[in-house]
């Protein structure tokens, strides 16, 4: 082991919709956080493991906080987020480049003041008049003493090697907290469950209501074969018939393509059978919330 070795815990935070598991993504080099246009798509915290030859980073990717609506999930998810960000040895602080409003302004607030902070301006890619980007990184630098403040575009990879390497200057030295192969705390089952919830949103848009979730009944594995029975739960009858679709298309897409992902990061071919079955009020269910996983 490399006697400067370093290895730690980064908390990437921000209001929904920054694009956190872009970023995580990105910086792990693989999927294994789901990504859609609508706000709160993530609902736990995860954690992606990088290991290089100098440092390990166990990055932890967690709920957009925010204060619009109150019922037990959004309670839960919040109280993650603040959790999170008690346990690790940095801070990602996630904004748009061109754009930091009340609702940023909340999140910053959240943030310990005994941390580290690196203010992270992604979309930069995005920015159509460039000559905007170095007044606002000016005017955010007054907001906190920031540990660093680095322009990039999660989605196109610009500069996030300057920003592992910012946070690297944060870690503590110690050896490695996970085995170097492993990218991710979260076991196969929840990954599962967490792609066929992505094709939910990105396939039904603003249509569906927030009150979905995946619960996954079975999870087998066959020799290199995975076999997978899940239920994609709903809040109302007319929610279900949305997600089946006419003649049973969306349903099939849905699987379809969530199937596509997850032999993907399985290597491997999966057998997923999908259902939809309506639980009433489960999003403000603090014991239903549990079993869905909602800790």
């Amino acid at each position: 082991m490399n006697a400067e070795f370093k290895a730690g815990y980064v908390a990437i935070v921000g209001r929904p919709n920054v694009g956190k598991s872009t970023l995580l993504n990105r910086l792990i080099g693989q999927k294994i956080s789901i990504v859609s246009r609508k706000a709160q798509t993530t609902r736990h915290q995860i954690m992606g493991i990088r290991t290089d030859a100098d440092a390990q980073y166990v990055f932890v990717d967690t709920p957009g906080f925010q204060t619009r609506h109150t019922n037990a999930l959004n309670r839960t998810m919040n109280r993650g987020v603040t959790q999170a960000l008690g346990d690790v040895d940095a801070v990602l602080f996630v904004i748009e480049a061109g754009r930091f409003d009340a609702a940023d302004k909340a999140v910053l607030a959240l943030l310990p003041a005994d941390r580290p902070v690196i203010l992270v301006v992604n979309k930069i890619d995005r920015l159509t008049d460039k000559s905007r980007l170095l007044p606002f990184l000016a005017e955010l630098g007054t907001q906190r003493d920031f540990a660093a403040i680095v322009p990039i575009s999660a989605a196109n990879g610009a500069q996030t090697e300057g920003l592992l390497l910012e946070a690297r200057k944060l870690l503590p030295q110690r050896e490695m907290l996970f085995d170097e192969d492993q990218i991710t705390d979260r076991s196969e089952r929840f990954l599962a469950a967490e792609f066929l919830r992505e094709k939910l949103f990105r396939l039904l848009g603003d249509e569906l209501p927030y009150a979905a979730a995946v619960e996954i009944e079975k999870f087998e594995l066959d020799g290199a074969l995975r076999r997978i029975s899940a239920a994609i739960v709903v809040d109302r009858p007319n929610h279900k018939a949305m997600v089946i679709g006419k003649g049973g298309e969306t349903l099939k897409r849905i699987a379809s393509e969530a199937r596509v992902e997850m032999e993907r990061l399985f290597d491997g071919k999966v057998f997923l059978e999908v259902f939809v079955k309506v639980k009433s009020g489960w999003a403000d269910d603090e014991r239903l919330l549990k079993s869905l996983g909602y800790e």
